[in-house]
């Protein structure tokens, strides 16, 4: 989740088997322009609310001590907006405005939550100690110098950007969890739009979606072990939300098959999961063979434009290619890089987005503690054949 290493960036600047790929160039389907501008209003409405917020705390103070607790240290706005204990007007602006962004216009929740900075504050705060308000940078982290935060009379506070302060911090942003969920059917919603009708549910929810074998078995490949590598990201940062990207080649057509494979369980670095969670659903790719980006949420995504991006990118390389047959399974890297061009260049330097990919993971074959082509994710895959009923 830093900066992209020098390997995997020649691998993407390789064409891998046969140059095919090399005329397609990241500007062809990267949304630049709208990313940008997705930053620019999500860092502007997320100052503007965080002034807001701070500014009306003794209004909302109660209703926060009641939802805010050990075991839950964030509140989502709307429950600001229900308790009808202070002006919204401001809140609610901004709110669409990051709606809009992100192209979730269509969601009626608010996609924005408050968030305890961390647990070690939580004593200070309940025991009438007056909080900041902050809210994330936008850029790389390893270039921030402080965190801009706001006390209750709206006065700004600098606080070092790596040091975690002992005053308790609210962090005013995006609700991840929830901005995730609704930007992935945003995504498996455009992806299915070329043929990837599996793909409009979640994995984990589509087993009767696939095509089984002749005994009416499903081939799969589970995720038994994930571990993604400590980067010592900033405090404001809080929990990852990750998720994947599975790649490869219709098995009825010669045209890109996109899955997207939820992780909601994948919340820190540093940490080994265990979910046993199935990855790839085989009978949806050709040659028995897949690619898998990972990814993290981003509070600037504006989804259906990065799913557009991503699948026109795939699309594009497969023209390329006169017959697959003759390559096989070897152009499918060649999908998988055209994939990672289409983001956004700032993806590569920012702690969020792009994590790790693995390339050319086979159907039957267990991988253990696998490193990705960036070094960033060790996992553990294995087969798994779901019998009939």
């Amino acid at each position: 989740m830093k900066k992209l290493p020098t390997s995997l960036m020649l691998l993407l600047s390789m064409t891998a088997f046969a140059g095919q790929a090399s005329t397609v160039t990241p500007s062809e389907a990267k949304p630049v322009s709208s990313q940008a501008k997705a930053k620019v209003n999500l860092a502007a409405s997320k100052r503007l609310m965080a002034q807001d917020i701070s500014r009306q705390y003794h209004k909302i103070s109660a209703v926060l001590r009641n939802e805010i607790n050990e075991y839950n240290l964030k509140v989502n706005v709307d429950n600001l907006l229900n308790a009808d204990v202070m002006d919204t007007k401001q809140l609610q602006q901004a709110d669409l405005s990051i709606k809009s962004a992100k192209g979730l216009e269509s969601v009626n929740e608010a996609l924005v939550e408050l968030r305890l900075a961390h647990e070690s504050m939580l004593a200070a705060w309940q025991a009438g100690e007056s909080p900041l308000f902050a809210f994330a940078p936008e850029g790389n982290d390893s270039q921030w110098e402080y965190i801009e935060a706001y006390d209750v009379d709206g006065n700004i506070q600098l606080l070092d950007a790596y040091v975690l302060p002992e005053r308790p911090v609210f962090v005013v942003g995006v609700d991840g969890q929830r901005s995730l969920s609704e930007g992935l059917k945003v995504m498996r919603a455009v992806f299915s739009g070329q043929g990837n009708k599996a793909a409009l549910n979640s994995l984990s929810a589509n087993a009767s979606a696939s095509i089984a074998a002749d005994d009416g078995s499903l081939s799969t490949t589970v995720i038994k072990k994930i571990h993604l590598n400590d980067d010592q990201e900033p405090w404001i940062s809080g929990a990852a939300e990750i998720y994947g990207i599975v790649n490869g080649v219709n098995p009825s057509r010669d045209e890109p098959y996109l899955d997207i494979v939820e992780m909601p369980y994948l919340d820190h670095d540093g940490t080994t999961y265990t979910p046993n969670q199935i990855a790839i659903y085989w009978d949806r790719y050709r040659w028995s063979a897949a690619d898998m980006i990972l990814m993290e949420h981003d509070d600037g995504t504006n989804y259906k434009d990065l799913a557009t991006a991503l699948l026109e990118a795939a699309t594009a390389i497969m023209r390329l290619i006169p017959d697959p047959a003759v390559q096989g399974y070897a152009i499918i890297p060649q999908i998988t890089n055209g994939i990672i061009s289409a983001m956004p260049d700032a993806w590569f330097t920012n702690d969020d987005d792009y994590v790790d990919v693995y390339y050319t993971l086979f159907e039957d074959r267990t991988y253990n503690d696998h490193m990705g082509a960036g070094g960033n994710a060790k996992t553990t895959f294995e087969p798994l054949e779901i019998a009939p009923r």
